[in-house]
């Protein structure tokens, strides 16, 4: 021991640097769920393992080359723990290498970026400093010594063993734990994260090359056997109208019908709903793709991938997108959005699913002026769009994805029409006038409808698109909540307004556990196009004969009596826990929901299919 502490302090030195660093900052920054001492154990040791094997590597290298190779290794590990760190602050999630494809939106993200980045983050790199003084002032003690590889074999074979190990720990896991970060990063520790991610990256660039028909047929079977007949009544009861799809960026619904300083946070969206079909238990289930994933759902009723975003690694597949299917039917089909249309692949994508046309940045007059944060303000689109919807051809299918109300929520103070939330976050404090500021351009929106004289023919569908208030800042929201923001307080957060207004029908609040991969059933029931041509996921939102369910992206399931979340099982009205057991059915449930849409996604299986 005193001769590896004497020949290989300067890789010692870094080892031990980065494995402490790497199990406090995990411990702090994710969320990690141990029970059991064990568990513990395993959760410290994975990286020291790691470490231990890649570091090892750089022993049979000159001592020269050995302090170059130590020195950019640990910086390369501590930048990948880092950018972990600052992404899982807003996103809640751990960087994938199918994230990789979307450094080209780099540019667009950039606003983001730097609202996520702290000053106290210097602590990160205390130690960097610390290694890079030994590293080039190499103190007399600093040692970094060759082993010859012939007295080495005993060493590199029990490298081999530990790395057979891991890889077979990697294959061994839940398929459960394939859905849940979290999970994955205690099970296996961060970087040994990334072996798995290169495995999993491996086997599904692959899937399509060997993909058969037969693969289809399992799924089309399990879909029959949850498929639920749609609501007869409401069949048809939107024919013919045009439809007008927003995707309201970031809104959620604990907003709806509350009030700040006395004033109510969306007005018009709480107007809207008294005479709308507003889906108070409605979850999104996007992924890491965000807005293109939630497109994604409401557009074909198949999840999204859990790894990177449908729309940038598999948007050349063949899918049965509603577009195509109302553009099959005589609809004129268009998007409309405020941004560059390469942007998540959307110019490859779009076509994909049947658009017509795509009314992106070029279209629009966009200035310093009518822009903040990520774009065209939300009143400026809405007005500049309309003036195109009036020309289009009737009727038409037409989204709107709003932008206003993004991360870091930036707004000029004159475009207030409510004044910000008092906390120690400034992003639930900017929070409240980027929503009310999205709520009065769907007012707009609604009046120059009636102008011109399209309002009375056309359904009108709203969603929120995904969360809008990150975990890291619910202390503070919980301060406008007016309590604490337990674990089932958490899953509720989850929650994201659905309006579907059809003008000269009544509307309904209903409370059925649902999510975005059931909105294109409903649509199409509404407007009177049977199910039967279509593969989905998801059911009718107004049938009585449907199951309260709903499968986030991550592996939570909520029912009317249950939720399953990261390995707990809560009781859904109470939020106390139950026996895992209790869960054990509504988990195999999701799970094999997202799996078979997986499968269905990665080896372009729709392909397949004759109809």
């Amino acid at each position: 021991m005193k001769v590896l502490v004497t020949n290989h302090s300067f890789m010692l030195i870094c080892i031990l640097s980065l494995w402490l660093k790497t199990f406090l900052v995990s411990s702090i920054t994710f969320t990690i769920n141990i029970n059991q001492y064990f568990e513990a154990i395993i959760f410290a040791v994975n990286p020291l393992i790691f470490l231990s094997i890649i570091f090892g590597l750089g022993l049979f290298f000159k001592p020269k080359l050995q302090f170059k190779y130590f020195f950019t290794i640990t910086l390369l590990l501590t930048s990948v723990l880092y950018a972990n760190v600052v992404y899982y602050r807003e996103f809640s999630d751990i960087i994938t290498l199918p994230m990789l494809l979307m450094s080209s939106n780099m540019g667009d993200l950039s606003t983001s970026i730097v609202a996520l980045i702290n000053w106290f983050d210097i602590f990160y790199f205390l130690d960097i400093i610390v290694i890079a003084y030994f590293f080039f002032k190499r103190p007399v003690w600093i040692k970094a010594i060759k082993v010859p590889f012939k007295e080495s074999k005993a060493v590199i074979t029990t490298v081999l063993i530990v790395i057979t190990i891991i890889i077979s720990q990697v294959n061994a896991l839940d398929k459960a734990h394939a859905f849940n970060r979290q999970q994955l990063i205690q099970s296996l520790g961060l970087y040994n994260f990334y072996i798995y991610d290169a495995l999993v990256q491996t086997q599904t660039s692959t899937q399509t090359v060997f993909a058969e028909k037969e693969d289809l047929t399992s799924i089309l079977d399990f879909l029959d056997e949850k498929r639920v007949a749609p609501n007869e009544d409401l069949f048809g009861i939107a024919e013919d109208m045009n439809v007008i799809v927003v995707s309201l960026e970031s809104v959620e619904s604990f907003v709806i019908g509350e009030t700040l300083h006395g004033e109510e946070i969306t007005p018009f969206l709480n107007e809207l709903i008294e005479d709308s079909f507003y889906f108070e238990n409605f979850y999104y289930q996007t992924g890491q793709g965000k807005t293109s994933d939630a497109e994604f759902l409401v557009n074909t009723s198949l999840y999204p991938l859990g790894r990177g975003a449908v729309f940038l690694t598999h948007a050349e597949n063949e899918y049965r997108g509603l577009p195509q299917t109302l553009a099959n039917r005589g609809y004129y089909t268009a998007n409309f959005h405020a941004n560059d249309i390469s942007f998540y692949n959307r110019h490859i994508m779009y076509p994909n699913l049947g658009y017509d046309h795509t009314y992106s940045f070029g279209d629009y007059d966009i200035s310093l002026l009518n822009s903040v944060g990520w774009g065209m303000k939300d009143i400026d689109f809405v007005e500049q769009t309309m003036d195109y919807m009036a020309e289009i051809p009737e009727p038409f299918y037409s989204t709107l994805l709003t932008l206003t109300n993004h991360f870091p929520y930036e707004l000029d103070e004159e475009d207030h029409f409510i004044e910000p939330f008092d906390s120690e976050s400034d992003i639930v404090n900017q929070y409240f006038p980027t929503v009310r500021y999205t709520d009065e351009a769907m007012r707009i929106m609604v009046d120059r409808l009636k102008e011109e004289g399209l309002y009375e023919n056309t359904m009108l569908v709203m969603y929120g698109d995904h969360y809008g208030i990150a975990k890291s800042h619910y202390e503070e929201l919980s301060k406008f909540l007016g309590k604490e923001i337990t674990l089932h307080e958490e899953i509720k957060l989850e929650r994201v307004p659905l309006i579907i207004h059809i003008p000269g029908v009544e509307g309904k609040i209903l409370n059925t556990i649902s999510g975005q991969v059931d909105v294109m059933p409903t649509l199409l029931n509404l407007l009177g196009i049977p199910e039967g041509e279509h593969i989905m996921f998801g059911n009718d939102l107004f049938t009585k004969e449907r199951e309260n369910f709903a499968v986030l992206r991550d592996g939570t399931v909520i029912t009317d009596e249950l939720i399953f979340t990261n390995e707990i099982c809560l009781d859904y009205e109470t939020g106390e826990e139950r026996p895992l057991d209790d869960c054990e059915d509504i988990r195999e449930k999701g799970l094999l929901e997202l799996y078979y849409s997986d499968q269905l996604i990665y080896g372009d299986l729709l392909r397949f299919d004759e109809q």
